[in-house]
C-alpha cells in the first residue's frame, strides 16, 4: 500500500512557513474526540489541515510554525501515560514524536499555556483558524488578553490576526504525486466496492445490505472507514440528495442510487452509480439514464488545463435540456429553456466539487472574483443527475427515478484521467455485471 512519508509532511511545513509574513506564528489545532453516548466516543478523525502538515493523528496535539526560527515547527501532544494507555490505546509521546515525525521541538499538552506565552509574544501577526473549534478559541483568546494585560512584563500580543486556512488551502488544492497514488488506490478499492454491491442488488435485499458489502470491502482492503455517510436510495429515496437512512427493501422494477467511497489515509473516494434493482433497466429508466450518461461525457470535454467548471456544467446542462424536452418532460423552446435553466428543476446540484482530504475538498473556486481554471494536480468530481421525484408534473413513467452517475478525475497535462473509470456506468456493461452472479 502506497504511504505518504514523513519527509513530504516536513516539506509542507515548510512550505507553508515560506509564505508567512516576517515576525509571525501560526498555530493549527487538531480535532478532539467527539462523544457519541455518555462515556463514549466517535472513532477518531484528524482535522484535516492537522493532517496534512504533519500526519500526525493523535487528539488534542497543536502544531507552531515560526518561519525564520531556529525551531521553526513545534508540537505539542499528549504525553506517554501507563495508566491511560491500558485503557484507551498508545500514545506516540512527544518525545517520539520529535523524531519520528520531523519537528524540531516537541513538548507535552500539559507545557502548552507556558510555553506558547514565549512563543507567541513580541510576534507582530498570528495565523490562526478561529472558529473551527470553540474550545481551543477560548485559549487563544485568553492568550491573547493575558499578552496584552501584562505589558510591564515584556509580552506583547500580535497586532494582527490572519485566517491560516486560505494559505493551507490552496496547497491542498494541488495534489502532489504521492498524494495522487493514494487517491487512485482510493478509488480503486471504492470502484471494486461498487461493483461487489451491483453483483450483490436483488429484489428483497435492503438498502443497508448493500451499504454493509461496500464497507465491508473497503475494510478488508484496507480502508477502515468510508469517507462520508453512504447513500442507498433506491426507488423514490434516490430523489433525497443525502439521503442515508438506508433502511429500504430493494423492490423490483426500481432503480438504486449508490454514492459512497472510501477514505485511505485520511484521502476520499467519491463515486455515485445508479443501476437496477433486478439487473435489467425499463425503457424509461434507460432513457434518463443514457441523458445522465451523456451529460456526464460532454462535461469531461472540458476537464483540461484551461477548461473551467462553469462550462462544463453548461454543456452537461444543454444536453439535459435537450433529453428532458425530448421526453416531454419539459416543453418549450430550447434556447428560452436553457436560459431560465429550466433543467435545475430536476437537476438539483452542481455538476462537481473538489476532493481530497475531504469529500467536499477545500480550495478556491475563484480568484480575484474570477472563476479559476483547471490546472493540472487538481482532483474533482463530475456528477450530473436527474430527479424526478413521485410528486412531480413528470409524465408517470418518468416519476420516482432519480439517477447520478459521478466519476472522480484528475487534471493531468494532457488533460484528465478517469480515477473511477473501471466502475461499469453504460447501460450495457451494468446488466452484464448484474448478470453474472459472481461476488467479488
Amino acid at each position: 500500500m502506497v504511504e505518504i512519508q514523513k519527509s513530504e509532511f516536513k516539506a509542507r511545513r515548510e512550505r507553508l512557513l515560506a509564505q508567512m509574513d516576517e515576525n509571525s506564528v501560526a498555530i493549527i489545532a487538531a480535532a478532539s474526540e467527539v462523544t457519541r453516548s455518555r462515556d463514549t466516543e466517535y472513532a477518531f478523525r484528524q482535522d484535516s489541515d492537522f493532517f496534512y502538515l504533519t500526519g500526525f493523528n493523535e487528539p488534542d496535539a497543536v502544531l507552531v510554525l515560526i518561519p525564520g526560527s531556529d525551531t521553526p515547527s513545534t508540537l505539542f501532544c499528549r504525553d506517554k501515560d501507563p495508566l491511560a494507555e491500558v485503557w484507551h490505546g498508545r500514545r506516540i509521546g512527544f518525545a517520539a514524536a520529535k523524531s519520528d515525525y520531523l519537528f524540531e521541538q516537541t513538548f507535552a499538552l500539559s507545557e502548552l499555556s507556558a510555553q506558547l506565552t514565549t512563543l507567541v509574544s513580541g510576534k507582530q501577526v498570528l495565523y490562526y483558524a478561529q472558529g473551527v473549534y470553540a474550545a481551543f478559541d477560548g485559549q487563544i483568546f485568553s492568550l491573547l488578553a493575558s499578552l496584552r494585560n501584562v505589558p510591564k512584563q515584556g509580552n506583547k500580543a500580535p497586532a494582527t490576526i490572519k485566517d491560516v486556512r486560505p494559505l493551507i488551502h490552496e496547497m491542498r488544492l494541488f495534489k502532489s504525486p504521492s498524494e495522487i497514488a493514494v487517491m487512485r488506490q482510493a478509488c480503486d478499492i471504492s470502484a471494486k466496492g461498487h461493483m461487489r454491491a451491483m453483483r450483490f442488488a436483488r429484489p428483497g435485499a435492503t438498502e443497508y445490505q448493500l451499504e454493509a458489502e461496500l464497507h465491508h470491502h473497503y475494510a478488508m482492503q484496507g480502508a477502515r472507514y468510508p469517507a462520508y455517510g453512504t447513500i442507498v436510495g433506491s426507488g423514490d429515496n434516490a430523489n433525497i440528495l443525502h439521503y442515508t437512512d438506508n433502511s429500504d427493501v430493494l423492490k423490483n422494477g426500481d432503480l438504486v442510487l449508490i454514492d459512497s467511497g472510501c477514505e485511505l489515509q485520511g484521502y476520499a473516494a467519491d463515486i455515485t452509480r445508479t443501476f437496477p434493482v433486478n439487473g435489467k433497466f425499463s425503457d424509461a429508466q434507460a432513457a434518463l439514464y443514457n441523458i445522465v450518461l451523456q451529460a456526464q461525457q460532454v462535461a469531461f470535454n472540458e476537464i483540461k488545463p484551461g477548461g473551467y467548471l462553469s462550462q462544463a456544467n453548461k454543456l452537461a446542462m444543454q444536453v439535459m435540456t435537450q433529453g428532458l424536452l425530448d421526453l416531454g418532460i419539459l416543453t418549450g423552446d430550447f434556447e428560452q429553456l436553457m436560459a431560465q435553466q429550466a433543467c435545475k428543476e430536476f437537476y438539483l446540484h452542481g455538476l462537481g466539487h473538489w476532493l481530497g482530504l475531504d469529500v467536499h475538498d477545500v480550495g478556491d473556486y475563484k480568484q480575484n472574483d474570477q472563476e479559476r481554471a483547471f490546472q493540472p494536480g487538481m482532483v474533482l468530481t463530475i456528477e450530473p443527475g436527474l430527479y424526478i421525484s413521485k410528486d412531480s408534473a413528470a409524465p408517470q413513467q418518468y416519476q420516482g427515478i432519480g439517477i447520478r452517475i459521478e466519476d472522480n478525475v484528475l487534471v493531468t497535462a494532457q488533460g484528465f484521467e478517469n480515477l473511477t473509470a473501471s466502475v461499469p456506468k453504460t447501460i450495457s456493461e451494468i446488466e452484464a455485471l448484474m448478470q453474472s452472479n459472481t461476488h467479488g
